[in-house]
């Protein structure tokens, strides 16, 4: 198999099997990763992945994978720096990868300790492309993009490799036609990865959307009581809001970003109760 896509480096597909939709709670049970390169050809790689926990029957219904099809897979932890060389180099894409496939990726990582960024990486999200173009599922998509039907949907392995193939299908069908971004820009559809990352990314500063960034640049937090308002101005006004965010149950990710905020606010000499 082989792609037409325009890559400067190579491109790695994943999709994730989980016990649940929880990103900071639920864990991987499946990862395949497709990854596409450069010079059109697809080097691939599947991993059975054994939770710590039960599997839900509910999620078990819906991908097919029980207790006993992971009884003797190995940890997350034990696979992942594996898993962390074979996607260096890559940007990420996948169908609904930026909501919900990354940051339970990054989450995953951050618990094994091992180092997977992302701020270097371009973000493709073929969802979010269907979704602007022709708003519907992954099976909807293959049958629509690739006139195919989805046998084995909720496979890792299938969703993967379809989703490389809905994209494949969606630069060609989009080449030279207009889309309008989040941001409310027109964008000039290309086979390029960094147009499909500007029409795909959001503008969330942690993978969960708790902070993001206003249409002035800056850094606000997404839910509660402080709900638009500046990071930065809650955290000098009402430190203790620092501390409750890392004892309470948010992704680790959100925590390491709301640090990096709280430590630029230090370096750059911000006034915190009244102190430099």
């Amino acid at each position: 198999m082989t792609h037409q896509l325009v890559l400067k480096k190579p491109l790695a597909f994943f999709d994730l099997e989980t016990t649940g939709v929880n990103t900071a709670k639920d864990r991987i049970i499946d990862i395949c990763v497709v990854k596409a390169m450069p010079n059109g050809e697809i080097v691939s790689k599947t991993q059975r992945v054994h939770p710590g926990m039960p599997i839900p029957l509910e999620s078990s219904m819906i991908h097919g994978i029980y207790d006993d099809d992971v009884k003797d897979a190995p940890p997350f932890k034990s696979v992942a720096r594996t898993l962390a060389q074979f996607m260096e180099g890559c940007d990420l894409a996948g169908f609904n990868s930026n909501r919900f496939d990354i940051p339970l990726l990054v989450e995953e990582f951050l618990r094994a300790n091992v180092e997977f960024d992302i701020k270097n990486r371009r973000l493709v999200d073929a969802q979010r492309i269907f979704h602007l173009m022709e708003p519907r599922n992954l099976s909807a998509a293959y049958k629509f993009y690739c006139n195919k039907e989805l046998v084995g949907a909720h496979g890792a392995e299938v969703d993967t490799i379809a989703t490389l193939e809905v994209l494949n299908a969606q630069v060609q069908r989009y080449r030279g036609m207009v889309a309008k971004a989040d941001n409310g820009q027109d964008v000039v559809f290309e086979n390029n990865v960094d147009m499909l990352h500007s029409l795909t990314a959001n503008t969330n500063v942690d993978l969960a959307g708790r902070i993001i960034i206003n249409d002035k640049g800056e850094e606000v937090f997404n839910f509660g009581k402080h709900k638009g308002l500046l990071v930065l101005d809650v955290l000098k006004k009402e430190p203790s809001f620092y501390d409750w965010m890392l004892k309470g149950e948010f992704p680790l990710d959100t925590k390491r970003r709301l640090t990096e905020i709280r430590l630029r606010m230090f370096s750059n000499g911000l006034a915190v109760n009244g102190k430099r």
